[in-house]
């Protein structure tokens, strides 16, 4: 993640892609959220009482997303200003931190609740059996993902943008759609819907298409409109909305099933088998409707194939580390600096790729504002 953080723009193929694609970076999310539900089915294999359980459920996801919001709507005017503070009318309530709390919120009240007790475990079938309702709510919230996505209608729309930063004025811009099931950036449902129901002026006000050579003389990175660029290049867009957030729950509820194999299956042989056959199938379902159906690889909408991927690569991932450390035992100091990172991620995120050091860093300077620790060594914009 760090790493992304600042090599993505000296490296096209580590930033995230601008639209249809993946990248190294366009794995980060998805890996959080597997491991996220890894960790809720081990933390919740022994719970003494559901409603306390929720309680601290609810506690955490609150507590994210309230950090989320501070981090990331807006509250910090980044690196290059020493000023700070929200606009409620602008605030943008979604965010990474954000989609992170929806779904560690929504994996563990299905593991509080949904839970099938004394019942034994002695198969994958069994598994399967003994959290089928689990399964069944994963089902229906992929369901409900591709009929919102595929079946909504889009119809024409606009936005506003200040004519220069020291304007109130405003020109508008409109975009034409009336469509279904498009996955353009212009038209597609993820984010008629955010802009419905959060408002546009409350989404992400920097769109990652806006890399896109349509929108950018240079592509791949951010840069000047081209001078026949689409009219929706500018509109604001969220990649942490709402309806892409459904497919987020689901890789949360995949990394919770092998959280439970863990639980369950005490064999190094009989827990890598059941973490390597869904872990194929998952890959080799997402390049099918990739390739064959047209559901291309997405990570702003969040879409089916995209999802299939990267929990599938992110179960890969997890059985080679597992392999490495809990098999073969290899725990030297390369292991003991990639467990501080895990145990204090949630630091590290906000420190560094939130840019909460820098801002910190470049309040002490000499005379002038701009005479900051981070112009002295290049970093500051």
């Amino acid at each position: 993640m760090v790493f992304v953080e600042y090599a993505g723009g000296v490296y096209p193929s580590v930033n995230h892609s601008p639209w249809n694609g993946v990248t190294l970076a366009d794995f980060v999310m998805p890996f959080f959220l597997f491991i996220v539900g890894v960790s809720l089915g081990l933390a919740f294999k022994n719970l003494p009482c559901r409603l306390i359980g929720t309680r601290k459920a609810i506690y955490r996801a609150l507590k994210l997303f309230v950090i989320g919001l501070f981090l990331q709507g807006g509250y910090f005017h980044g690196s290059g200003s020493l000023t700070y503070g929200a606009d409620f009318e602008s605030i943008r309530w979604m965010g990474i931190l954000q989609r992170i709390a929806v779904s560690f919120l929504v994996a563990a009240m299905c593991e509080i609740w949904l839970n099938a007790t004394n019942f034994n475990v002695s198969s994958g079938k069994s598994l399967m059996k003994k959290y089928r309702l689990q399964w069944a709510l994963t089902i229906i919230v992929t369901v409900v993902y591709l009929s919102l996505f595929y079946g909504l209608y889009v119809p024409d729309w606009e936005y506003q943008m200040p004519t220069d930063l020291s304007s109130s004025k405003t020109v508008t811009f409109s975009v034409k759609c009336g469509v279904r099931g498009d996955t353009g950036p212009a038209c597609n449902a993820v984010g008629m819907i955010d802009r419905k129901i959060l408002g546009i002026q409350h989404l992400y006000n920097r769109p990652i298409y806006g890399r896109l050579k349509e929108c950018s003389v240079s592509s791949p990175d951010y840069g000047p409109l081209p001078p026949v660029a689409p009219s929706w290049c500018g509109a604001p867009f969220d990649p942490e909305g709402l309806l892409s957030s459904l497919m987020a729950i689901v890789t949360c509820f995949i990394g919770l099933h092998y959280g439970h194999i863990i639980v369950h299956f005490k064999g190094h042989k009989v827990r890598v088998q059941q973490w390597l056959i869904p872990s194929s199938c998952l890959v080799l379902l997402g390049a099918i409707c990739d390739y064959g159906f047209g559901m291309h690889l997405n990570k702003a909408l969040y879409t089916f194939s995209y999802m299939c991927v990267t929990a599938g690569a992110a179960g890969f991932l997890f059985t080679g580390v597992y392999m490495i450390v809990d098999v073969l035992g290899y725990r030297k100091y390369w292991t003991i600096v990639l467990k501080w990172m895990g145990t204090n991620a949630l630091l590290i995120y906000v420190l560094v790729s939130c840019n909460i050091l820098p801002v910190i860093l470049q309040g002490f300077y000499w005379r002038q504002p701009e005479n900051n620790i981070l112009t002295l060594i290049g970093i500051g914009h």
